[in-house]
């Protein structure tokens, strides 16, 4: 795990497995992230012929809470990803036997509400009453008297155990426990010092709730560092290196709390070459909003989102490495069905997802696709519902979105052709030449590094970056020279290197 956050604007963490990027994480202090926080808001109004009410929670956009997050709607099963057993059962229910939303809620009523799903486009975030709080084996149920553990966790001996361990903690009755998928083989102990510290916060939030003004922020979900080190980081995961010291000391102090035998695992990184670029990641973040994905030994996969679905189509190029065509199309989808469980995962898409494979035309070719996707997407943690596929070799999936996807992050709408392109933000074109330049003045042969850019880089540049470029220049000896032109897209810049001499220095 390689986490970077030496630019103040952004933290970015990359998961790598044999060296191969397998997810991507970045987080801009620009765009609050909301998901997870708990607020004390008062319900606008209330939308019957839709089940729904909107909540001010004091942010730029009122919240959507429907009928099934209320509590006690006789439909709900709760807002956690980690559900108990018992959850399973009440997925469907008809029509007659959920509550009508007006007999759970009323205009201008105080309410307690969490954050589940950020708000995306014009759309406001989507809320629960349903609060829960995750910890690193556990999550607690505030106001609820559910003892469950994760579905996932499938050992019925596993599971039993665990469940006894919860019942000899004796929660009160007013809270429930649900064991994290983390949770499996971890001892009493470990698992009490979970609750009591979960416990704890929620007597903390508890409190301020009642003191706090309406609408308020009651509890702010931990940042990108910690939510990963809480909910992703496992025993599987080998070190985590950090470039930032500060960092370094306050993730040593968090898993001192929650995993003190995993400390050993943490390495601060202090070499000159920025840490994205010594293990190739900036590469790959560069190919994120690429639509075309290279299969290896040849074939592609097309990736083309839209407002209503993502379209994934397999070709298989001038891959003829088997002279059948059956052949040719099976190892083809074989090794797109891989590639596109990464990429989903790796641009974190979310929503109705459509994959057209090459046609094949024996059946049990075509359930052995089938069961590759769905083997390469179990790693995912994001919830997901897949079809069978179809004769036409089509198949169809949802997966959960929480947040905008990662290509939504790095990029904004093109204003040089309507929209219906996209560029890079003003921020990522800055980070990206802020990194590009940390890593050449490392390079001993260069002495001048000039940049031309668009006249808004430029003074982004020259501005809120002026003292890090003169650090930069006296540390390593180098001129660094920026030059704005007006016209230039966001996104476009040519970077020029020259030795002593004046002789040009090829980069790369």
């Amino acid at each position: 795990m390689l986490i970077n956050v030496v630019e103040p604007e952004e933290s970015r963490i990359a998961i790598l497995e044999d060296g191969v990027l397998e997810e991507l994480y970045i987080e801009r202090f620009s765009r609050e992230q909301v998901a997870g926080n708990i607020y004390k808001g008062r319900i606008v109004n209330i939308e019957p012929s839709i089940e729904a009410a909107f909540v001010n929670i004091g942010i730029s956009r009122n919240g959507f809470l429907h009928v099934s997050d209320v509590k006690n709607s006789r439909n709900n099963n709760g807002n956690s990803e980690e559900q108990s057993e018992n959850t399973e059962k009440t997925e469907t229910k008809t029509k007659e036997s959920r509550s009508r939303i007006k007999s759970l809620i009323s205009p201008d009523q105080e309410i307690l509400v969490q954050i589940i799903k950020e708000g995306i486009g014009n759309k406001g975030p989507s809320l629960t009453t349903n609060i829960s709080i995750p910890g690193r084996f556990l999550v607690l149920t505030p106001e609820s008297t559910r003892i469950g553990v994760s579905r996932k966790i499938i050992d019925e001996n596993e599971r039993a155990r665990l469940k006894q361990i919860i019942e000899e903690l004796k929660p009160p009755p007013n809270l429930g426990l649900i064991v994290r998928t983390a949770g499996e083989h971890q001892t009493k102990r470990e698992l009490l010092r979970d609750f009591n510290y979960l416990r704890r916060l929620w007597k903390v939030i508890e409190n301020k709730d009642k003191k706090a003004e309406i609408p308020s922020t009651i509890y702010q979900e931990s940042d990108l560092v910690i939510r990963t080190i809480r909910d992703i980081f496992s025993t599987d995961i080998n070190e985590i290196i950090i470039d930032s010291e500060a960092v370094f000391k306050k993730i040593r102090y968090f898993l001192r709390l929650i995993m003190p035998s995993c400390v050993k695992k943490l390495k601060l990184y202090n070499d000159h070459e920025p840490l994205f670029h010594k293990y190739n990641i900036e590469r790959e973040i560069e190919k994120i909003n690429k639509r075309e994905v290279r299969l290896s030994r040849g074939g592609s996969i097309v990736i083309e989102q839209t407002e209503a679905l993502v379209a994934i189509d397999v070709n298989s190029g001038k891959y003829r490495e088997e002279s059948d065509p059956e052949k040719t199309a099976l190892k083809t989808n074989l090794k797109a069905a891989k590639e596109i469980a990464r990429q989903v995962r790796l641009r974190d898409i979310g929503g109705v997802i459509i994959v057209d494979f090459i046609d094949m035309k024996e059946e049990k070719n075509m359930r052995a696709v089938e069961k590759t996707l769905e083997a390469s997407l179990k790693r995912d943690r994001a919830r997901k519902k897949m079809l069978k596929i179809s004769r036409f070799g089509i198949i169809e999936m949802t997966r959960q979105r929480i947040r905008p996807s990662l290509k939504s992050v790095i990029y904004e709408s093109c204003k040089n052709c309507g929209g219906t392109g996209e560029t890079e933000t003003l921020e990522s074109t800055c980070l990206s030449l802020m990194r590009q330049i940390k890593s050449l003045v490392n390079n001993s042969q260069i002495q001048k590094i000039e940049i031309t850019t668009s006249d808004i880089v430029a003074g982004y540049l020259l501005n809120k970056k002026r003292k890090k470029l003169t650090e930069l220049e006296e540390k390593f000896s180098k001129n660094i020279v920026i030059t704005g032109i007006i016209g230039h897209k966001t996104g476009d810049a040519t970077i020029y290197c020259t030795d002593g001499e004046g002789k040009r220095i090829a980069t790369r």
